[in-house]
């Protein structure tokens, strides 16, 4: 993963691969384009060209000072880096400092398009002013430590053979700051490091391929990391899962060689009075079963374990950050596969918490084994309860691919929201409407597994409101449907590389930091 450290040297004399500085567009004036707080020293080296300077220069190689546009300009001796480098800001912010997700993206974009570079100076604006407030100074440092971490990551995939045309990652980031020996700039950059590391565990878990991650070797690796950031860990095996009666998980498991487990992963500080329960869906491959899936796009089902992934590397981070909040996560992990013994439309399956629940499509899956850990988790009686899932195309149907759905208690899911847009991860809050509960009456049963009469009208809310009868009356608890923004198939932008993205950890972090801060 890409190092980060931080720098108070003129960035003009820093002995780097690239330098990077931020514009702003500018709308309506003369001069097009204005060199953001920070880059005064590498302008004035500029000064002297002919031409105009840096400003001018960049302005004949075609920037405009779009958000994440990069521009490289040759040194040639100007400054001791030999490449300038500017990232757009978009417009400049009238007497405030740059919004956070602007310097994420801003930062990602720019180590992006710096890979093959050993190492790299961001010299990004923390403030509309030259000294930040501490508040600034803080969120500044996160922001584009974050983004450059991230923009700069790659998979390590499996190729064979290396590419002139990928080059490897930028290897070291310094960041620019007012006073490189500050406490708070330090502390900033140390949480960064192992925000991102949480992210890019699940990016890494999420881009394995399938047969390398069935459920065996996910739970296997998931408890590896665990144990060693000295947490408690305890794996059921199918054995364990059906004498404790999780009939969910082993009913979706039923039709794979690759046997269901869940891993149930704690965190419980001396002295904590609140507990957080996080649970992930983990199919780490989604046929549909019998119920099967089209073949076109089927390949991205490995993502299918996006939630599980999330939470087990949220659970990292909280280990490295030891907020005064106890926090236990519930990872249940399946192979949905079409076969001879698999789940079938018809089945009646008995839940974890005894529910009889009437299978319709088997593709609906991933409610099946979340029954079971919601259920499960209620049972250490949290205060609050966050289920991160890929659960339904309805979410990208209703929001898109960069939003996600979030469900369940009405104050917890505006929290999810507002931690989502703080740490650049959108979620918005949707109903659990009363009629799609009753067209999930069952004849035979206590409630089918979907809404037949609706169909795929309102998809993703029938997730929502099969996943509610599963949360014990009194507990808080938001269902945030990733379906859309957990994986993303376009090309790389901002801190988003092609593959998963690692939503919503930085929301889940920030949550368990403020829950924790309550205290």
């Amino acid at each position: 993963m890409t190092a980060l450290n931080l720098v108070d040297t003129d960035p003009a004399e820093l002995a780097v691969d690239a330098v990077v500085v931020g514009v702003y567009a500018r709308d309506g004036a003369d001069t097009k384009l204005l060199l953001a707080s920070g880059a005064q020293s590498v302008a004035a080296a500029f000064s002297d060209r002919p031409g105009g300077g840096l400003a001018e220069t960049l302005r004949v190689l075609g920037a405009t000072g779009a958000p994440g546009e990069v521009t490289k300009v040759a040194a040639f001796g100007a400054v001791a880096a030999p490449l300038v480098v500017a990232v757009g800001l978009g417009p400049e912010p009238a007497g405030a400092a740059p919004a956070a997700e602007t310097l994420r993206r801003a930062a990602g974009a720019a180590t992006r398009a710096l890979a093959g570079s050993a190492s790299v100076a961001l010299v990004l604006p923390l403030s509309d002013r030259d000294t930040p407030t501490d508040e600034e100074l803080t969120a500044g440092v996160r922001a584009v430590a974050e983004g450059a971490v991230l923009g700069a990551y790659r998979f390590a995939g499996y190729k064979t053979k290396a590419s002139a045309t990928r080059p490897d990652p930028v290897r070291k980031v310094a960041l620019h700051v007012p006073d490189a020996g500050s406490r708070l700039a330090k502390a900033a950059v140390k949480r960064a490091g192992t925000v991102t590391a949480a992210v890019v565990r699940t990016r890494d878990w999420v881009n394995t391929a399938p047969n390398e991650l069935r459920p065996p070797q996910f739970a296997a690796q998931a408890a590896e990391v665990a144990q060693a950031a000295q947490l408690d860990v305890t794996v059921l095996d199918e054995k364990a899962l059906a004498k404790q009666g999780y009939g969910g998980i082993l009913a979706v498991g039923l039709g794979s060689a690759a046997a269901p487990r869940m891993v149930r992963i704690a965190y419980e500080p001396a002295g904590a009075t609140r507990r957080i329960a996080l649970v992930g869906k983990g199919i780490t491959f989604d046929t549909g079963g019998v119920s099967i899936k089209p073949a076109q796009g089927m390949w991205e089902m490995k993502s299918d374990m996006a939630g599980a992934a999330a939470v087990v590397s949220t659970m990292l981070a909280v280990a490295a950050l030891k907020p005064k909040v106890a926090v236990v996560a519930y990872a249940p992990m399946a192979e949905n596969m079409a076969s001879g013994s698999a789940y079938r439309p018809g089945d009646v399956v008995t839940m974890y918490n005894g529910h009889k629940v009437e299978v319709l499509n088997t593709d609906a899956e991933g409610r099946m084994i979340l029954g079971d850990a919601i259920a499960r988790a209620c049972e250490d009686e949290p205060d609050y309860l966050f289920e991160v899932s890929t659960l339904t195309g309805g979410q990208v149907i209703a929001l898109g691919k960069r939003i996600a759905g979030v469900m369940g208690t009405p104050e917890l899911c505006e929290r999810v929201r507002d931690a989502g847009e703080r740490a650049g991860e959108p979620a918005w809050p949707m109903p659990l409407p009363e009629d799609v509960r009753k067209g999930m009456d069952s004849e035979v049963a206590d409630i089918s597994q979907v809404n037949a009469g609706m169909d795929r009208a309102g998809h993703m809310l029938q997730g929502g409101v099969f996943l509610s009868e599963f949360v014990t009356e009194g507990v808080q608890w938001a269902h945030i449907d990733i379906a859309g923004p957990s994986y993303h198939s376009g090309e790389a932008f901002g801190y988003w590389s092609k593959g998963g993205t690692g939503v919503p950890v930085r929301t889940l972090i920030g949550l368990v930091e403020e829950i924790a801060a309550e205290d």
